[in-house]
């Protein structure tokens, strides 16, 4: 298991920031037992670090007729709604709670030509909360093959403060491949065309380029 690319500047300033203050710690302070108590503080936090930024590698299903979960998580949200950015009608809308302990890596749940791209900038309310899918700093990156189209955006938590998306219109998805993160836990919502079959229920728990959510017809 890897170190997601989308955090080498996070987890490489946590190191050096970590190795120096144990330098510090070990010739400023006492007690010994003062200096061991900050070291493993120091060392819980590196580890936090090096586990919330893990890039593990999947099992992407065959076929083109799925739609996967672009993040880990558990599903919030399985409703009908209308989506007037992209799809343009009615719609099912299924969400994802990403916690500060899922891989926060996000992968395309479906392949096709990437024809919507917009970040929109916002609050930071609880990512569960469910104003935060109108309300909150986000990304919508919309997907399109055939006549078919799937949105789906990333959107920034109480937390989570930095949305990387290496995505621009014209791109071509592929189901699965990685393309950004949200980082330190958020939200993922995901709208599909209303005639897919979702094989996921609220409570459900998701696994990045793994998980099924729907069938399209």
């Amino acid at each position: 298991m890897g170190i997601a690319r989308y955090g080498y500047d996070v987890v490489g300033t946590v190191v050096v920031l970590c190795a120096v203050l144990a330098v510090l710690v070990w010739v400023l302070i006492d007690p010994k037992s003062v200096k061991i108590a900050l070291s493993v503080l120091l060392g819980a936090a590196l580890l936090f670090t090096l586990y919330f930024f893990r890039d593990p590698d999947r099992s992407i299903p065959e076929g083109d007729r799925w739609v996967l979960a672009p993040a880990d998580g558990k599903v919030l949200v399985v409703r009908e709604v209308y989506e007037s950015e992209f799809l343009k009608g009615d719609a099912i809308q299924v969400s994802i709670f990403m916690s500060p302990l899922n891989v926060h890596v996000n992968r395309f749940p479906v392949s096709g030509t990437v024809r919507h791209f917009r970040h929109i900038p916002g609050e930071y309310l609880m990512a569960f909360d469910e104003k935060s899918s109108s309300r909150n700093e986000r990304t919508a990156i919309g997907i399109e093959r055939g006549e078919t189209r799937v949105l789906f955006t990333q959107i920034a938590g109480f937390i989570a403060r930095r949305i990387v998306a290496e995505v621009q219109v014209g791109d071509q998805a592929v189901m699965g491949e990685r393309f950004g993160m949200i980082k330190f836990g958020s939200r993922v919502d995901v709208f599909m065309p209303k005639g897919v079959r979702v094989l996921v229920h609220e409570g459900d728990t998701t696994v990045a380029g793994e998980t099924v959510l729907a069938e399209q017809s």
